[in-house]
């Protein structure tokens, strides 16, 4: 049995750092708005290198299953 895993909780953290970035660029000190282009890059990175690493890890997945089914040919 598979389900799809509830990305809701994740979804809401995001969605409100994003906010809270928006309110923070809105500052009118540069030292504390400046560094909001870079948190957001590298809060891309990391979604991005996340979304990497899961795909390596089905590829590997579906890999491995293969390799199973050779070794252990299924007795039917």
């Amino acid at each position: 049995m598979t389900y799809e895993k509830d990305n809701s909780y994740n979804e809401i953290r995001y969605k409100s750092l994003m906010k809270w970035l928006d309110e923070v660029e809105q500052d009118e000190n540069l030292a504390i708005s400046g560094g909001t282009v870079l948190a957001r890059e590298y809060i891309q990175y990391l979604r991005d290198e996340n979304q990497s690493l899961r795909n390596e890890n089905e590829l590997k997945k579906k890999y491995m299953k293969k390799l199973q089914e050779k070794l252990i040919p299924n007795k039917d």
